[in-house]
């Protein structure tokens, strides 16, 4: 891992100070460093040394690798499975001989996957997706016409799912593989709308690179590249990729962009009965959760009290997927922290744990919100810093 910033290192300083309660002059007292130096350590106008960074971290606790990594990694039997995924897909195009259930039996455990990956079921999905995927591996190998068009779409819906388990624990190379793997799936399906859904998920690997402007051509690209949207399936994909090019131009701050792209998801979304359409959810609901989403990327003030306000009146139906209504609870944290209202923050990351606890807890975003909620409260909230703890921001 790259050594962090002066400033991202300074906040984690200051994040652990606060969750012990110190201040600065008393850190100074337990360390023996200078207050002036933890001033400008914390303020992130200096790169302590490793003999200064080793009496912080022991006078706050903690130790110089998490304060230079940040906290530890959270649940073990993922990571303890990734190892396997990462064999299994090292020789995609040349599997083994074995066995293939037909295509009924196969399609039955993909859906288990998708539903897993839906319902932020991390570990369960971690364990069986190596099995499954080189199952189907041999699916594509071994068969030929319809029937390979049809293992290989399958593959791409359980690729997907695997990729989730690498994107939200921080596998970001295995998970762009992943990503590269299910486009690879989807072009043997010759499948546009499979196809536009493995644009949507590339997008990760350009939100993880924060190489917006590419991402957000790619995009446009993938619209370009489809069919009218004569059917369900292509109107839900295209709507799809509007959505998430809405967001990816919010992020850059292109509010007019942002505007356009919801005003085509809309126009789509419409359409379509909300539902999942190749492993995304699509349709009324899922466009006000990106409503909220683009309004916290932009952070305007006005978009954000209109968002909030509109919180108010309505929130997920319990029909949609765990992952898309806690996804919604943190956008909405988001948005009051960027308001004001911390309290009310930590109240919805309270309600986004309860639906999804695994995506909350291995939400980035959610880890630098509570990190700042901790600094703000100076670890005098318990349950703040309770929840920051659970979720290892601190």
């Amino acid at each position: 891992m790259p050594a962090p910033s002066s400033a991202a290192l300074g906040l984690r300083i200051e994040t652990a100070r606060a969750a012990a309660r110190l201040s600065r002059r008393e850190l100074a007292e337990r360390s023996g460093i200078s207050p002036s130096m933890i001033q400008k350590v914390g303020d992130g106008r200096r790169i302590p040394s490793d003999q200064v960074l080793g009496a912080l971290a022991a006078a706050l606790g903690t130790t110089p690798e998490d304060l230079l990594d940040g906290p530890g990694r959270t649940d073990s039997r993922v990571h303890q499975a990734v190892p396997e995924l990462q064999r299994t897909i090292v020789a995609y195009d040349l599997p083994e001989d074995g066995p293939v259930r037909p295509v009924d039996q196969l399609a039955a455990d993909v859906e288990v996957a998708v539903e897993d990956r839906v319902q932020s079921q991390y570990v369960r999905l971690g364990e069986q997706a190596p099995a499954l995927l080189a199952e189907l591996f041999r699916a594509v190998d071994q068969t030929c016409g319809r029937e390979r068009e049809e293992a290989a779409r399958l593959l791409a819906l359980a690729v997907r799912s695997a990729d989730a388990v690498a994107y939200k624990y921080g596998y970001r190379d295995l998970s762009a593989r992943l990503v590269e793997l299910m486009r690879w799936a989807a072009g043997i399906a010759g499948d546009p709308a499979l196809t536009a859904a493995g644009e949507y998920v590339r997008m990760e690997t350009f939100f993880a690179a924060r190489q917006l402007a590419p991402g957000l051509r790619s995009l446009r690209e993938a619209l370009d590249r489809m069919p009218a949207p004569a059917t369900e399936r292509l109107a839900a994909a295209a709507a799809a990729l509007h959505m998430r090019a809405a967001v990816a131009a919010g992020r850059m701050r292109q509010a007019d962009d942002a505007r356009d792209h919801l005003r085509e998801a809309e126009a789509l979304a419409g359409r379509v009965q909300e539902r999942l359409y190749d492993g995304t959810a699509v349709g009324p609901d899922s466009l006000e959760i990106h409503r909220l989403s683009v309004a916290v990327e932009l952070g305007e003030e006005a978009d954000l009290q209109g968002a909030v306000a509109a919180a108010s009146r309505w929130a997920p139906p319990r029909t949609l997927s765990a992952e898309r209504r806690s996804h919604y609870y943190i956008d909405l944290s988001r948005a009051q922290m960027q308001l004001g209202r911390p309290q009310h923050a930590a109240e919805s990351l309270l309600v986004a744990r309860q639906i999804a606890p695994l995506h909350v807890r291995e939400h980035g975003q959610v880890r630098t919100e509570l990190a700042t909620m901790v600094r703000l409260t100076r670890g005098r909230d318990e349950q703040v810093l309770a929840l920051a703890r659970w979720a290892k921001a601190v």
